[in-house]
């Protein structure tokens, strides 16, 4: 499995789509870790690795987001024990790290001297890592779906399907205290696709009253609410954010302000 990683790097010219590559990887033996666990019976699958894995999104992602759909069978810090114990017996030198002190529990996985033995780093200390993050208070409405996924090897996941993924997505535009690349680019994506993609509003309106509170925001104006943010924002910074990790960089220059506009659904 080393070797496959490795390889993985030798057929890739550019570093910086090998790094996304790898960590790619990386983020596969994580998903089929808790497959074999069966962590996605009370576990569903979303974020933009969600997005890329099931629907092709064409940009990487560095970290692993989950929502606990059911209590019944929750064991997160086993979980990654089971992570650990797999990636050791594979071959791979790895640290794994668990926090359940918050609402949202966290994880790292973080291998050693991959990075240097592919050529991408010269530092022997530095480590390709894989953040996963676990809501276990997440807003209610989302609607889930299963799928075997082949990336690599073959796993099954439970995700939130393509509605709920998007509405997740536009609750992160419209909240969050500062822009991200990743955010605006997946916009630009969602928006793009024909036939359109109706967001999962009762979801939506879930999770803008957890956040923001009950009744002051309305989900079904959503496309207002982006609007509002987009005032904001500095489109260079976001398309240095986001340029890394695309799979065709030149893309980055899709994702303006006017294009955005012209692709929103009209004021209502």
């Amino acid at each position: 499995m080393r070797e496959q990683m490795l390889a993985i790097v030798r057929a890739t010219a550019d570093s910086g789509q090998a790094l996304n590559r790898l960590r790619e990887y990386l983020q596969v033996l994580v998903l089929q870790s808790f497959h074999e666990s069966e962590a996605f019976r009370p576990l569903a699958f979303v974020g933009g690795t969600a997005l890329r894995f099931l629907y092709g999104l064409p940009r990487f992602s560095e970290d692993l987001d989950f929502c606990v759909v059911s209590a019944d069978g929750y064991a997160g810090e086993d979980w990654m024990v089971k992570v650990k114990r797999n990636l050791t017996l594979a071959g791979l030198d790895l640290e794994v790290t668990w926090n359940d002190r918050k609402t949202v529990h966290v994880g790292w996985v973080r291998v050693s001297g991959l990075l240097r033995e592919a050529g991408l780093s010269a530092l022997p200390q530095q480590k390709l890592a894989v953040k996963v993050e676990i809501d276990t208070r997440p807003p209610a409405g989302a609607r889930c779906q299963r799928r075997v996924v082949t990336r690599h090897v073959a796993f099954l996941l439970q995700y939130h399907d393509l509605p709920s993924l998007l509405a997740g997505k536009l609750h992160a535009v419209i909240t969050r205290k500062y822009a991200k690349g990743r955010d605006w680019y997946d916009l630009l994506w969602y928006l793009s696709q024909r036939p359109p993609v109706e967001p999962n509003l009762p979801f939506l309106q879930s999770a803008l009253d957890q956040t923001r509170g009950v009744g002051r925001c309305d989900a079904h104006r959503w496309a207002n609410l982006v609007r509002a943010r987009l005032e904001s924002v500095d489109f260079r910074v976001i398309q240095d954010d986001i340029r890394p990790f695309l799979e065709r960089p030149q893309e980055t220059d899709l994702l303006t302000r006017d294009n955005l506009l012209q692709l929103l659904p009209s004021p209502g």
